[in-house]
């Protein structure tokens, strides 16, 4: 089995052989989506390692008491079961004389061909090619075209399977089945708990050497099944050709909430009808035409440079393709999974992923999309406040998993089995993993300073920088020094559970209560009304003292006399082990298998980047030499067991200068998914990598940074690429950069404002 890169000139990812036992990576990483739903590219004919999925942004179910929310399985349109002459068309069966399937990223179409014998001997060639429609975002189109070496009868079984499960919990109740006029089937489900009724209709078109078949269906109604089968005699040399155009309804949509489910059935009917008019083919151009418009000329990138400037320009070509899919930029009451729509893994939730590793890519590149995100956070506000009272706090404590609005924290309370005890472990993110309070305010303020966007800020952003300023005030504890310190946490860094004062969560809640501190007194001066409200609500006054008392005495880990910044107050002396051969590993978390996590918190060991990833957020706030010889330090000590990981140390290596460690770091974060391992994207694409791959290439190779408020571009390319263009907007100014070895050309292409940027150390006016 293999993936093949010898077509990502033509931005496609094929994979060159069939492998029933590695189904999962192809389903994953080639999966189709648009944000609202995302359809895992499973095959159409069915196999037993099979994962079939698809997901509706934001429909959350809760399976029962003891199961948190989870984003659930719908219905499968996507299976075409076919029959040569009695036998069924598998390909772990028979003999397949050649094989690929492809991705256009470009043009979001997932293709398959192949010439397959069955053991009576037919021999059909067959194409199966799909899309998730960019324009029509409810719509799947599909088309199969068989041709055979002999006289054959083919039977088509084709509709909407409701057995689908996430790992077994069920979601949904069964619910009306309808075949409107002998070819159009619908199936009604409905959540278990939350109540959303979904609508799927599907229909079919039949052709054999360009004439339709106007043929009813034989109509097949089961429990959660209702499918259509066709039975077409064909010659050999003939082309049959079965089109099956799909759609997907729920009364979670914006809008839809007032409708009753029979309104939303019609509606439903009424998109089938539209696009079987429409045809495959016009589908087809206008959802590429999309994909043209709202990424590839949006945001372009290209690389040039020596032989493998072509798959890192693939990379991050096929980052941005990911980011697009799982993004519901169609509405703000949703967010990012960790796994985007490509998968069950992490239920859909949402993590600290979107604000500082995805969030920079919408900011520069698609400020609207971007502003959603960051809304989605501010109407998910109850859930905090929730959070923090239950916790004894005051203000917004942000989940750390978050899924539907009011739903606060949805982290399971246990996982994996404990290798010494054999007991479940204890989930403690959800807990005590409490900067994700900070990384939210520090999303609202990347996102106001970057687009300017002031309106922003006073309908939300003020209020959550303020808000979650307030959590940070009551949760700080007074220690025996007269000092403020954070106790019991875990940082970003999750092999160090229960730790005091780690250096990113106190300095990053020192820096929310400061930043409420300075819009404080920018309020004050000049937007009274805001002000006003806003006081009502929080009592500013009381608070400003309360937050100026605690930055003034909140302990700020300081580096130790060779300028390491102690990740937080154990690290440094938790002793050192060899730590090569899981440096060396092939999959991720191989220490877990040698320690458990109450072993591992006493060694000197960190999961992913940390205090770097503080570095990186604050930059200016750190001397170059305390970020040396901290780097150094932890990045041999850091196994990378999160997908989060290599690009932070990406971007930072470029910052020092090392080029050569940057490339090599880039190359193992944009092969998370992309490489050659075939279990690791099993459960869904890694979403958060994807956003790290594009900052590796604008914010570490680009050199692009926003440093308090101002933008700073400062290029180093590693030796391998020659030249490096790439946009990014700021301040509502659409910036083009091309950067090479031998200098940088900024040009600002909308010209309605000036900007001021600093270029390789110099202040320029564009």
């Amino acid at each position: 089995m293999g993936m093949n890169y010898s077509k990502i000139a033509n931005w496609i990812i094929a994979e060159d052989s069939f492998n029933p036992e590695t189904l999962g990576k192809c389903e994953a990483i080639m999966s189709l989506g648009n944000g609202y739903l995302g359809v895992r590219s499973a095959t159409e004919e069915h196999y037993l390692n099979e994962t079939r999925g698809m997901f509706v942004a934001g429909t959350f179910n809760k399976f029962d008491k003891n199961e948190v929310t989870e984003l659930p399985n719908a219905a499968d349109l996507i299976a075409v079961d076919l029959f040569i002459d009695g036998e069924r068309f598998a390909l772990d069966s028979g003999k397949i004389e050649s094989y690929t399937r492809e991705l256009n990223i470009k043009t979001g179409v997932l293709s398959r061909s192949t010439v397959w014998t069955g053991s009576s001997g037919k021999k059909v060639n067959a194409k199966f090619e799909r899309i998730v429609s960019l324009k029509r975002l409810h719509t799947i189109a599909q088309r199969i075209t068989l041709s055979f070496s002999n006289d054959v009868t083919v039977k088509i079984h084709s509709g909407i399977d409701g057995t689908m499960t996430n790992t077994g919990s069920q979601h949904f109740s069964d619910g009306d089945k309808r075949f409107y006029d002998k070819k159009y089937i619908q199936y009604v489900q409905e959540t278990t708990q939350s109540g959303i009724a979904f609508v799927e209709t599907a229909v079919h078109e039949l052709r054999l050497d360009d004439n339709l078949l106007e043929m009813p269906a034989e109509v097949f109604i089961e429990r959660r099944k209702v499918y259509a089968g066709y039975t077409i005699e064909v010659k050999s040399g003939q082309i049959l050709v079965i089109e099956k155009y799909s759609n997907i309804y729920t009364t979670r949509d914006k809008g839809y909430k007032e409708k009753d489910i029979h309104e939303m059935q019609e509606i439903s009917l009424d998109a089938c009808k539209t696009d079987i008019q429409t045809g495959y083919d016009a589908l087809v151009a206008e959802s590429a035409a999309q994909w043209g418009k709202e990424v590839w000329d949006k945001a372009p990138i290209s690389i040039e440079g020596v032989k493998d400037a072509v798959i890192d320009e693939f990379a991050v070509h096929f980052a941005q393709y990911h980011m697009r899919l799982m993004v519901p930029s169609h509405d703000n009451r949703m967010n990012i999974g960790a796994k985007g729509l490509s998968g069950e893994g992490y239920k859909g939730h949402t993590f600290w992923d979107t604000e500082i590793f995805l969030l920079p890519y919408y900011i520069f590149t698609d400020p609207h999309t971007a502003r959603k995100l960051e809304e989605y956070r501010y109407l998910s506000l109850p859930g905090a406040h929730a959070k923090a009272k239950h916790n004894g706090y005051k203000g917004a404590m942000f989940p750390w998993e978050a899924a539907w609005l009011d739903d606060g924290e949805v982290t399971p309370e246990y996982c994996d089995v404990d290798i010494l005890t054999g007991k479940p472990v204890k989930v403690w993110s959800g807990f005590i993993e409490q900067h994700i309070t900070s990384d939210v305010a520090f999303g609202v303020w990347q996102y106001a300073v970057i687009t300017g966007d002031e309106d922003f800020m006073e309908q939300y952003g003020y209020e959550l920088i303020m808000d979650t300023a307030i959590f940070w005030a009551s949760r700080l504890e007074e220690g025996k020094d007269s000092k403020y310190h954070i106790n019991d946490v875990v940082g970003p860094d999750e092999y160090r559970e229960h730790v005091n004062d780690n250096a990113f969560t106190n300095y990053m809640a020192h820096w929310n209560m400061k930043k409420a501190m300075e819009y404080y007194h920018i309020l004050k001066d000049k937007k009274p009304e805001i002000f006003a409200r806003l006081d009502k609500k929080f009592k500013l006054d009381e608070a400003y003292k309360t937050w100026e008392d605690r930055c003034r005495k909140i302990f700020l880990p300081v580096p130790n006399n060779e300028n390491v910044l102690p990740q937080d107050d154990r690290y440094l002396s938790c002793k050192d082990i060899d730590l090569e051969k899981y440096k060396k590993q092939e999959h991720v978390g191989g220490i877990t298998r040698d320690y458990n996590l109450e072993q591992i918190n006493q060694i000197q060991v960190s999961k992913q980047a940390d205090c770097l990833v503080l570095f990186f957020l604050l930059e200016n706030e750190f001397s170059q030499e305390v970020k040396k010889a901290s780097w150094a330090y932890y990045e041999k000590r850091t196994l990378h067991d999160s997908s989060l990981s290599f690009s932070t140390h990406s971007v930072l290596a470029s910052d020092m200068g090392k080029k050569k460690l940057a490339y090599n770091l880039f190359k193992k974060a944009s092969m998370i998914d992309l490489g050659t391992f075939m279990g690791s994207s099993n459960a869904g694409i890694h979403a958060a990598s994807f956003g790290g791959v594009w900052e590796c290439v604008v914010y570490g190779f680009g050199g692009v940074r926003m440093l308090d408020g101002k933008l700073r571009i400062r290029p180093t390319l590693p030796d391998e690429w020659n030249k490096l263009s790439y946009t990014i907007i700021w301040k509502g100014q659409k910036l083009a950069v091309k950067a090479t070895k031998n200098g940088i050309d900024v040009q600002n292409l909308t010209k309605t404002a000036e900007v001021e940027v600093e270029i390789n150390g110099e202040v320029c006016v564009l």
